[in-house]
C-alpha cells in the first residue's frame, strides 16, 4: 500500500517538492555556513520524495543545545514559511475524504520542517 501512496505522491507534487528542497539544499551548501542548513534541507527534500512507509522522529541528539540554537536560526531565516505550505497543504488536502493521508503527510513535514535540527528519518 505504501507504493501506491509513494507513486502517487511522487506524480501528484512531491518530485517537484522534492527538486524544490534539493535546489535550497544545493544553494545553503555554497558556504561554509549554510551547509548545516543544506544538510537539513537534503534530508527534508529526501522525506519530501516517498514518505510513506517511513517516518520522522527525534534523534538521539533532539534536545542538544546545538539542535536549540540551529532550529532558531532557521525559524529566524525564514524557513517557517515552508512549513506554512505544508500545512496549508494538508488542510486542503484533508478536506476530502481520499486526501486525508497525504494530508497528514503533509502535517507531518510541517512539522519537520519548523524544527529539522535533530529529527532522523527512519
Amino acid at each position: 500500500m505504501s507504493l501506491i501512496g509513494n507513486i502517487l505522491w511522487l506524480v501528484l507534487g512531491g518530485l517537484l517538492t522534492a527538486v524544490m528542497y534539493f535546489f535550497g539544499g544545493l544553494v545553503m551548501c555554497l558556504t561554509i555556513i549554510g551547509i548545516p542548513f543544506g544538510v537539513q534541507l537534503f534530508k527534508l527534500g529526501a522525506y519530501a520524495m516517498w514518505p510513506f512507509g517511513r517516518e520522522i522522529v527525534n534523534g538521539s541528539n533532539s534536545s542538544g543545545c546545538l539542535s536549540v540554537v540551529m532550529n532558531l536560526l532557521w525559524i529566524l531565516l525564514g524557513w517557517w514559511e515552508v512549513a506554512v505550505v505544508h500545512f496549508t497543504f494538508g488542510l486542503l488536502f484533508c478536506i476530502t475524504i481520499v486526501g486525508i493521508p497525504w494530508g497528514l503527510k503533509h502535517f507531518k513535514i510541517a512539522l519537520a520542517a519548523v524544527f529539522p535540527f535533530g529529527k532522523t528519518i527512519v
